[in-house]
């Protein structure tokens, strides 16, 4: 499955490093203001939120409702098939969930089980994957949920103008994710082999006493580190830039924890690039060069998607996010 071979190693990152913090203290709890959207209303908190009994809806994207979405499509929980609301021309793809499991105080604490959370973050984006292939789509995070269909339709109606304009622009486009990672030891090298002054230093230790040669080696260290601290700012803005302008838009973002994505090296680079669907195999060309122009230097460029447009949705944010 082309989703297990590309995304397995990006899902921990996302699902860990980011859906944990994020979800967990901006999503779960409520809609928060810091959305410039009104937002879906999740189920209040409850003491005894494990027995209460009920489903909520959980929403995975908004489309045109004339376009088509796959038949049988299993929902996050398993049990529940993907169906659709439909107001105003617009249609929201839903399942239903156990309130037991995705009421707010359970879901608070399901998300710090990385085994269900990746289970959920593997369902939810495998319904916008095979949407995705016949039909644009506004995504919607994980965790939005509804009380009832009446309120997804609710907001249909309430946000008809921002995501009928979000469908607009983002029409025939997809996101491509870029890593790039660096092998430290190889970095420090080059930097070590290409500064006349660390030659310098080197020649230095070398004709000089025990005495003094403790301190010009941490001297050296100090001073190969910086150069190679500022080597790998400046490929990582070439980089950057380059795709960049390549791009229809762009964003970065924080680099991710290696023990939770299970990348090798340091991660210079974590960016997500909006482009033309039929310009896919553009990007991928583009990536694999700048990485053969950098790899004597220990870089590493890695390539994921396309995914649905999540950091390109105009208005920062689809409803719920």
């Amino acid at each position: 499955m082309r989703w297990a071979a590309e995304r397995a190693p990006a899902l921990r990152a996302q699902a860990e490093a980011e859906a944990v913090v994020l979800l967990r203290n901006a999503l779960v709890a409520a809609a928060t203001e810091e959305s410039r959207r009104p937002e879906a209303k999740p189920a209040p908190p409850s003491p005894t939120a494990e027995s209460e009994p009920g489903e909520l809806l959980w929403a995975y994207c908004v489309l045109r409702a004339s376009d088509p979405e796959p038949h049988d499509l299993p929902g996050v929980d398993g049990s529940g098939k993907v169906t659709r609301e439909e107001a105003g021309g617009l249609a929201a793809l839903v399942s239903r969930v156990p309130r037991a499991d995705f009421g707010a105080e359970p879901l608070r604490r399901n998300l710090n089980d990385i085994s269900w959370l990746e289970h959920v973050a593997r369902s939810h984006e495998a319904v916008l994957e095979r949407v995705l292939q016949s039909s644009t789509i506004v995504p919607l995070r994980m965790c939005t949920l509804y009380e009832s269909s009446r309120g997804v339709r609710q907001m249909l109606e309430d946000e008809h103008d921002v995501l009928t304009g979000a469908l607009e622009a983002l029409e025939g486009r997809q996101e491509g994710g870029v890593k790039m990672l660096v092998d430290r030891p190889r970095l420090l090298e080059v930097a070590r082999q290409n500064s006349d002054r660390a030659s310098a230093m080197e020649d230095e230790i070398d004709a000089g006493g025990e005495g003094g040669a403790y301190m010009l080696r941490r001297r050296l260290e100090r001073e190969v580190r910086e150069l190679a601290d500022s080597l790998a700012a400046e490929v990582t803005d070439q980089v950057h830039a380059c795709l960049q302008d390549w791009a229809i838009d762009a964003v970065t973002r924080p680099a991710q924890n290696r023990e939770l994505s299970g990348h090798e090296g340091d991660m210079l680079l974590n960016a997500a690039y909006l482009v033309d669907t039929d310009r896919s195999n553009e990007l991928r060309s583009l990536v694999a060069d700048l990485e053969q122009r950098h790899r004597g230097l220990g870089i590493r460029i890695e390539l994921s998607g396309p995914w649905p447009p999540y950091n390109f949705v105009p208005g920062g944010g689809a409803p719920g996010a």
